[in-house]
């Protein structure tokens, strides 16, 4: 799946079948809807689409686990069984096991396999690809937290690293491994901002890279459309090699993919 030679970009999208999500919360929670959604995603250019069924918008309250299971599995069980390509957005590992047997082929957990004590061992056990991202806070479900004020590069660099650690440790093969700097978690705008101009001192770690601005806050200081602001910031991490971009606007940042693919190319069609 990681396997970035001679490969574009790949367009994650965003399926949230949960109730309250900042962007598209309530939206896709009934399942003929997310199903439908799932489906104008992949139409639209998604490579794979990302399920998640709980919100970590700042202030969110974490589902119970029986939840998120009955929201989530029917969901990746239907989709995969049509022939797309699915992630699991949990950072629960029964969830994420669940989904892996219904037949998910990554498993996306926003905690870095640190909200769950059972995360990284069913992460060793799927033997799927993982992506782990960089959240440092007190609370788990807020995407608030505390902020980084200063030297937000070396702390990301020095998070991950000790997350692909302890995921190494657990067992997991670096070769499944993608990390994700996690912009809008527990971090400033500027924050932000610092991680996009410096993305090549993240992908200097070696592992493929998961890049998700989508409709994040800190891209509302620019005005305007939130998706038109993705869109650029998908061009530009696309430019740069990115793995993945995770969106809710597909058809956009697969736009975007494009026109970086043939920058990259020198104009011709790969």
């Amino acid at each position: 799946m990681f396997e970035q030679a001679g490969r574009r970009t790949q367009v994650m999208g965003i399926l949230n079948v949960t109730e309250d999500s900042f962007s598209d919360g309530g939206r896709y929670i009934d399942f003929d809807k997310a199903i439908e959604h799932a489906f104008a995603l992949r139409d639209a250019g998604a490579d794979l689409i990302d399920v998640g069924g709980e919100s970590t918008r700042p202030g969110a309250v974490r589902v119970p686990e029986e939840i998120e299971h009955a929201r989530v599995i029917p969901v990746v069980e239907e989709l995969s069984r049509a022939g797309i390509v699915t992630s699991v957005d949990t950072m629960r590992a029964s969830v994420a096991s669940a989904a892996v047997a219904a037949g998910a082929s990554l498993i996306n957990d926003v905690s870095g396999g640190q909200a769950d004590p059972d995360m990284l061992q069913a992460m060793a056990d799927a033997q799927v690809p993982v992506c782990l991202m960089h959240w440092q806070t007190d609370r788990f479900g807020d995407a608030s937290g505390a902020h980084h004020r200063e030297h937000v590069i070396a702390d990301v660099r020095t998070h991950l690293l000790s997350l692909v650690d302890a995921a190494t440790r657990a067992g997991i093969d670096q070769s499944r491994i993608c990390l994700d700097p996690g912009l809008g978690f527990a971090k400033t705008a500027d924050n932000n901002w610092s991680l996009l101009r410096h993305l090549d001192e993240i992908q200097d770690l070696g592992f493929p890279l998961l890049i998700g601005a989508s409709r994040k806050r800190f891209l509302t200081e620019l005005g305007g459309d939130r998706d038109a602001a993705t869109a650029a910031v998908t061009a530009i991490v696309a430019h740069q090699g990115v793995w993945a971009v995770r969106v809710h606007d597909v058809a956009g940042s697969a736009m975007a993919v494009q026109v970086a693919e043939r920058i990259r190319s020198g104009g011709r069609s790969n």
